[in-house]
């Protein structure tokens, strides 16, 4: 899986599907995107709006945008390592984001599970 090809399935295919597996290329790519258009709409802020950054419009709107699709190719992760969704919660315990980056940077299960077939790379 490349770039283009993760945005494309998690902004046009499964924007908001919570169920099914995603392989680490789709999560890891998908990240990246955000990283990007995160830095890219803080730098227009910058720039147009607000020299202190204080007042970030567009950077609030890709963030609003990319909330659900973040949240769902997390989940999505997250079953194709055999966890639960839910895990994602644990982020919000600081010390939790250990254990979550591990699962989320393991190796893909081959096999099918509760959560479905293994997802094409």
């Amino acid at each position: 899986m490349d770039l283009q090809k993760s945005i494309e399935t998690c902004i046009k295919k499964k924007y908001a599907t919570f169920d099914g597996r995603a392989s680490k290329g789709e999560y890891w790519w998908f990240v990246l995107f955000g990283f990007m258009v995160g830095f890219g709409t803080a730098v227009a802020d910058i720039m147009f709006f607000d020299a202190s950054g204080n007042f970030s419009p567009l950077n609030s709107i890709a963030s609003l945008a990319l909330f659900i699709p973040n949240i769902a190719v997390g989940c999505r992760r997250l079953h194709d390592v055999g966890k639960s969704g839910w895990w994602q919660l644990i982020s919000f315990t600081i010390i939790g984001l250990i254990p979550l980056i591990i699962w989320l940077a393991s190796d893909t299960h081959k096999k099918k599970n509760q959560f479905g077939p293994v997802p094409k790379s």
